[in-house]
């Protein structure tokens, strides 16, 4: 295969969870331009239309929007088999989707915060990963991408359910490499250090100089644009990473592990 042939993705479908806005957007477009099938998904099903319709307009690709909450266990294997009954296959599914919906003390934690993060960041991603794996198997093989965060390895105040649910997908994303590597399912995950977010933005309204402060975190002293995510996710989505499973690849301007 040609050097210009290894990241298309024509002919391909990808699902993207948590895509309707941010880097979850911003990877559902690259692969849909990238000549992917993409479905965007997220919690509330007129947004995953709207956000489907935009780029198949941008991309000309075939986009399909189907809501589903990744919290919940159960919603998700109906999720994953309507995509299967759409478009026949499923070659890329891409774990983006996740909450840190406030930081909140280790002392001042609730089991039912834990929980709440723990059930959209870990095992979301364990569940549509179980349930879209066999796809991949019986067509000849796939590629898995996890997201997770460069708070995973470091941790940080106020955010231990956050950096401790993504930790633990790390460390997932090795197991299901190891057991899936015989059907030619490669695991992967990426990641991603400070993007430019609705989050970041909110936190410079409240307290200015906050993203100055995380800029300063980076090798690179800046915090990326959302469509800086796109090159990383089409290399390990697409032929270009055929020999990689089982990574972890950070995508943070130079933040050390």
């Amino acid at each position: 295969m040609s050097a210009g042939n290894l990241f298309d993705l024509t002919g391909k479908v990808a699902i993207v969870t948590g895509s309707t806005k941010g880097i979850g957007r911003a990877m559902a477009a690259g692969l849909a331009d990238a000549g992917a099938s993409v479905v965007v998904s997220s919690r509330k099903q007129e947004l995953c239309d709207a956000v489907a319709k935009e780029i198949a307009n941008e991309t000309g690709a075939a986009t399909l929007g189907l809501a589903c909450h990744v919290g919940e266990w159960d919603a998700i294997p109906p999720f994953v088999e309507a995509v299967r009954e759409r478009f026949g296959r499923i070659d890329v599914l891409v774990n983006n989707a996740g909450i840190n919906p406030a930081r909140i003390g280790i002392v001042d934690m609730s089991l039912d915060y834990w929980r709440k993060l723990f059930s959209v960041n870990l095992e979301g991603p364990l569940r549509t990963s179980q349930c879209v794996a066999p796809i991949m198997r019986d067509q000849g093989g796939g590629s898995i991408v996890n997201i997770a965060t460069m708070a995973a390895y470091s941790g940080g105040a106020s955010i231990c359910a956050y950096g401790a649910s993504k930790a633990a997908l790390v460390n997932l994303t090795k197991s299901m490499a190891q057991e899936w590597a015989s059907w030619n399912v490669r695991v992967n995950v990426l990641s991603p250090g400070p993007f430019m977010s609705e989050m970041m933005e909110g936190g410079e309204r409240t307290a200015p100089g906050f993203l100055d402060l995380v800029a300063n975190g980076t090798l690179m002293k800046r915090i990326a644009d959302p469509g800086e995510i796109v090159g990383p996710v089409l290399y390990l989505a697409s032929d270009a990473s055929s020999f990689v499973t089982g990574d972890d690849i950070s995508v943070s301007g130079g933040m050390q592990k």
